[in-house]
């Protein structure tokens, strides 16, 4: 949620400022804001809106300044206005801040500082930090740091701030707990980013911020510490991002970009990991835990959103191939509910960002239980890497997009190669079912090169339904998550109602809907309850709904009573999920680009939830 950026150097700060947000605009867009340093002089404007607003409403203003700060808000206390949006100033001027993160107890904090004499102006809790911070620098009378530093002992919550004292202006002040924040350095500058996208077109160099890490940033001198006053050394690492990779190319849209990317992300995915000629998989991440993981009693997979019905799938995949029992849980849920934790579990944790709050606590709540804490996320350096004890990065590179496409893929690819590779390794999957499996990965993206040669067939059914209300999803056995994935990509982009079901399940309620105006999406290739699904297709013709069915490339009998066919090349039953999703991304982007809708920046949404 939120993105953040800063500059302080000897170039001019706006230029950076407004093309960072840009590419940070993905975890928020409901207003935005920067503050410039020119000789000591801070001007800030924001207003609501987009990016794009911001450049319009600072059109003709005196932006000169080689230090500053620039935010795009993701809304969580109080309204997208003008007043609201970011940066935020103290009472009496002395701070200006940005902030990405909530203040839980902001409350508390504000009746405090109201007795003490404070008035608020926005009704958000950045402000309340602004003041705070303000409150201590004047009464102790001590330096900014400090005054940043002991105001942060007192916050409850999450936060990535950029803080700038008017009395210290030849510094910027960054701090970071549970909201990520990286620190490029360059020659005798720094850029500071809610994540590496702005930075890498300045420097390859960076820093990531730990939490409760304090980092004082002048022009020739980056100091780091904790909010305890103990001295760090700063570990730069190099990024291994192309900055071709966040640009959407000949594409309208970074969601069709990165729905396009999927044959090279998921090869990407198993590039190295995954060898046909001495058939193996080999994932370095799990080397040294590997022991526990195929002894492991249990294995618990906790993600949110697009990640949890990736985890769905791999609960599939673990307990056919590898028959370790498994429970799939909703971060947000499993954090509050005192679930029971064994010390021989496995927890594997999912997302995109690495940075999701509710699965980061939720790793942390399993690693205090004793359990080994496994993470599975594209972001190298995130705080889900940093916080398990080991795992497996996805390799898709970076999605733009807000509603997750080939992330979902990657992190499928990933669970298929762990759940492989356990299951050989505990004998229950045989030699040549293994090097079956093997084959039949490397061929995917290839498969799914001949899917997105339908796009314009897609796009045909797709302007047939732009003004449906509402859809039905419904799949069963690995395609069950399928269709949640399908049924959430519609509604995240294009704003129809629509619901993923087991098709077993359709007799159990849902069948009430369906209506000569429903569209039913049934994800039915060739299994094992192949003729079961015939029937459930059966059951929606013959109350008028219409059908969409994904196939098998060939079927004649589902072809003959669907509405509208979409095939997929054959593969093995567990690996078609990665291919019969495809056709559901496309439905989903050419419905929301029908109806006029932002299909990258949908309303509402953000990338990353780094806040509850």
């Amino acid at each position: 949620m939120c993105g953040i950026v800063g500059y302080i150097g000897n170039k001019p700060a706006y230029p950076i400022l407004i093309s960072g947000l840009k590419k940070l605009e993905y975890r928020g867009y409901d207003s935005a804001g920067i503050s410039v340093i020119d000789d000591g002089k801070i001007k800030t404007f924001k207003c609501k809106g987009k990016v794009s607003d911001l450049e319009k409403h600072v059109k003709g203003n005196d932006l000169k300044g080689d230090i500053g700060i620039g935010h795009t808000r993701w809304a969580t206390h109080g309204a997208p206005n003008d007043i609201n949006a970011h940066p935020h100033k103290s009472q009496n001027g002395h701070f200006i801040l940005i902030h990405n993160g909530i203040v839980e107890n902001y409350a508390r904090l504000k009746n405090k500082l109201i007795k003490r004499g404070y008035q608020f102006s926005t009704e958000t809790d950045t402000e309340v930090l602004a003041n705070l911070i303000e409150y201590i620098y004047l009464y102790g009378k001590i330096s900014a740091e400090q005054a940043v530093r002991f105001a942060l002992k007192k916050v409850i919550g999450a936060y990535g701030l950029v803080i700038i004292c008017a009395d210290e202006p030849e510094q910027l002040i960054a701090a970071r707990k549970g909201s990520p924040l990286v620190i490029g350095i360059g020659d005798g500058e720094y850029f500071i980013a809610s994540d590496a996208t702005p930075i890498v077109e300045h420097t390859k160099s960076v820093v990531y911020l730990n939490d409760n890490d304090v980092a004082i940033i002048t022009k020739d001198k980056l100091t780091l510490k904790t909010i305890g006053n103990i001295k760090l050394t700063p570990k730069i690492q190099t990024l291994d991002l192309d900055i071709g990779e966040i640009n959407k190319g000949d594409f309208e849209h970074f969601m069709l970009k990165e729905i396009f990317e999927q044959p090279r992300s998921i090869q990407d995915t198993f590039r190295g990991r995954v060898s046909k000629e001495r058939n193996t998989i080999h994932l370095g991440g799990l080397h040294e835990v590997m022991p526990k993981l195929v002894n492991a009693r249990r294995i618990i997979i906790i993600g949110c959103g697009t990640s949890w019905h990736a985890a769905l799938i791999g609960e599939y995949l673990f307990e056919e191939f590898a028959r370790i029992p498994v429970e799939v849980e909703y971060a947000s849920e499993f954090r509050y509910r005192n679930p029971v934790i064994y010390v021989d579990d496995v927890v594997i944790a999912i997302s995109q960002s690495g940075e999701t709050a509710d699965t980061l606590a939720a790793v942390n709540q399993a690693r205090e239980a004793g359990a080994l804490v496994l993470g599975i996320c594209n972001v190298v350096g995130s705080g889900i890497s940093r916080a398990t004890q080991g795992g497996v990065y996805t390799h898709a590179g970076p999605e733009m997009g807000v509603a997750s496409t080939k992330a979902f893929t990657a992190q499928v690819t990933v669970l298929t190669m762990m759940a492989m590779l356990i299951g050989r390794k505990r004998f229950i999957l045989g030699e040549k079912k293994y090097e079956k499996f093997i084959s039949e990965l490397q061929k995917l993206p290839s498969k799914i090169e001949e899917i997105l040669k339908n796009n314009d067939h897609y796009k045909k059914i797709a302007g047939l339904y732009v003004n449906s209300n509402n859809f039905i999803y419904l799949g069963r056995g690995y395609f069950f998550p399928v269709a949640l994935e399908g049924a959430l990509k519609l509604k995240e982009i294009s704003y129809i109602h629509a619901e993923g079901y087991p098709a077993a399940e359709m007799k159990h309620g849902p069948i009430a809907l369906i209506d000569e105006n429903m569209p039913v999406v049934v994800i039915a290739p060739k299994d094992d309850s192949y003729e079961k699904i015939v029937s459930n297709i059966q059951e929606v013709k013959a109350r008028g709904g219409i059908v969409i069915a994904v196939v098998t490339k060939g079927d004649k009998t589902i072809s003959e009573i669907a509405d509208h066919v979409f095939e997929v090349p054959s593969t093995l039953l567990a690996l078609a999920p990665l291919l019969t999703v495809i056709p559901l991304q496309l439905l989903s982007y050419h419905i929301a680009v029908m109806r006029g809708c932002n299909v990258d920046q949908p309303r509402n949404l953000a990338k990353s939830v780094t806040v509850e």
